[in-house]
């Protein structure tokens, strides 16, 4: 006889999880999930659990788990219990839950909930294609429900193979989603699911309705493609006499064509996004808002203020676009609310990794193309000048890699100005060389002061025509910050350098 368990949303705290088979790379469509798992249970007080359903042994690795985990960690999105963390609940990987799974399918096998089924794929097919043509659902048709238990055991003892499949009831199951509202299915129209290989091979439906009840979670959050699960699910529950969690069922996130967002859509890995540089805020700020919203105008959220945000009554139904311009302007905005000095410290292994700067100590380092020696407050002073520039962090090279060589490379055409001529951009370059070598300062301030005067007494009717070719020759780029910030930095020696060796451009 079946005996409901006490219901631990009456009597426990909220617990949600989030349960990743370690199958591929972290990515965008599992941190949703995740994170709105995260953001619920501590916006309640709650605990969050990190579950492994690992139990695909051919496709499941090491490796991927280990990129779940540390992408996790990376976006602040931290469990209170998992593989790694100690929690009265685990083993928190289902390949190390097989006696458990293994007790609870014997009890549905028992209790006449389950079945041994012993048709091939062959017959399946056949039965399939069949009931296809005379216009029915392609369902299982029972055909194993009425082998007995006992000869379905000699059967497997004497070698036939066999799956366990759940007995499906002639009736309709609903449920409030927490977004959604009410749900109805007709579960008559699953036919008979299998839920194990056998008692110790769980899949998907088996495995995660055990492992939620056994781990008491009250809520559980997941994208709108488990929404027949769900059904399937609660039957399973209902027939080991386990409490039904609270379910919610997030939109699809879409590409910019509104489909299900895919590889096709260039959705990359997590690890993609923080190795071009994207800020771990950044990206679950962005990831947030695909879903949900504040019922605001606001757009930027700390962690702590997503969860105190956070409500279902704000998630949308309809699919949300991932709009990789607008994770850009994100990032960029975060970028500028960074301290220089972290900034800075984030933007050492871009040039580390780009061989412009060797570390001799955390506070010097050596130019790579040129053996001088940088310190800390210059490399902070260079990405001061673009910071504000910046949409991810591995820009900074293309910016900034002017300073971490001699001489720069460039065209000639990239010094003209509108309708300059060359013999004109020489002229201004001879001028700007007779200006520089005369400076008393080379401090940004003065050099401006100095260089507008000198402009305005010679009745220029655009000062890019001075302002242009110099910051070209001291760049090699058709963008930058402006030619008095970088020549302060690069000081005077190789200012003059680098304006001498534009006039051999220009021969």
């Amino acid at each position: 006889m079946k005996t409901m368990n006490p219901d631990p949303q009456k009597v426990k705290r909220v617990r949600t999880r989030f349960a990743p088979s370690p199958t591929g790379f972290l990515h965008i469509g599992s941190v949703r999930t995740c994170l709105f798992n995260f953001l619920y249970a501590k916006k309640m007080g709650g605990d969050f659990i990190l579950r492994i359903e690992d139990t695909d042994r051919e496709r499941s690795k090491p490796e991927f788990e280990e990129d779940i985990k540390k992408g996790l960690r990376w976006l602040g999105i931290l469990y209170d219990e998992g593989p790694d963390t100690d929690g009265k609940f685990g083993p928190y990987r289902q390949m190390d839950r097989l006696d458990i799974y293994e007790k609870y399918a014997n009890q549905l096998l028992e209790q006449g909930d389950a079945y041994y089924c012993f048709c091939t794929e062959e017959d399946l097919e056949a039965k399939k294609q069949e009931m296809v043509a005379r216009g029915h659902a392609p369902i299982y048709d029972g055909t194993c429900s009425g082998i007995s238990l006992e000869d379905a055991k000699k059967r497997i003892a004497n070698g036939e193979k066999a799956v366990i499949r759940f007995k499906t009831q002639n009736k309709v199951i609903g449920f409030t989603d927490l977004i959604w509202g009410k749900v109805d299915f007709d579960v008559s129209l699953f036919g008979d699911f299998v839920i194990a290989k056998d008692t110790r091979s769980p899949l998907y439906n088996f495995a995660a309705a055990v492992d939620d009840y056994l781990m008491q979670i009250t809520h559980i959050i997941r994208g709108e493609e488990h929404l027949s699960n769900t059904p399937r699910q609660m039957m399973i529950q209902s027939a080991l006499g386990f409490f039904h969690p609270e379910y919610a069922h997030l939109p699809l996130i879409l590409g910019p064509d509104k489909t299900k967002l895919s590889k096709r859509h260039n959705a990359e890995p997590v690890e993609y996004y923080k190795q071009k540089g994207y800020l771990p805020q950044a990206l679950s700020n962005f990831i947030a808002f695909l879903g949900w919203n504040p019922g605001t105008e606001r757009e930027i959220f700390s962690m702590p203020d997503l969860i105190n945000e956070f409500s279902f009554e704000r998630c949308r139904k309809s699919g949300s676009i991932f709009n990789i311009a607008k994770l850009d302007w994100y990032n960029g905005m975060y970028i500028r609310q960074t301290p220089l000095d972290k900034l800075t410290e984030l933007l050492i292994p871009y040039y580390q990794e780009n061989n412009l700067l060797k570390k001799i100590s955390d506070r010097e380092f050596e130019i790579i193309a040129t053996g001088k020696l940088i310190d800390f407050a210059t490399l902070s002073l260079i990405v001061s000048l673009y910071q504000e520039r910046l949409v991810k962090l591995e820009d900074i090279i293309d910016a900034t890699d002017l300073f971490f060589t001699d001489l720069p490379v460039y065209e000639k055409e990239l010094l003209l100005f509108k309708d300059m001529t060359y013999q004109q951009v020489s002229a201004s370059i001879d001028k700007c060389i007779e200006l520089l070598s005369n400076a008393e300062s080379f401090q940004k301030d003065y050099l401006q002061t100095y260089f507008l005067t000198a402009i305005e007494s010679m009745n220029l009717t655009n000062r890019g025509y001075m302002l242009w070719p110099l910051r070209v020759a001291l760049t090699g780029k058709k963008a930058s910050a402006g030619p008095f910030e970088i020549a302060e930095i690069l000081g005077k020696d190789l200012s003059l350098k680098r304006l001498n060796f534009a006039k051999k451009i220009l021969e």
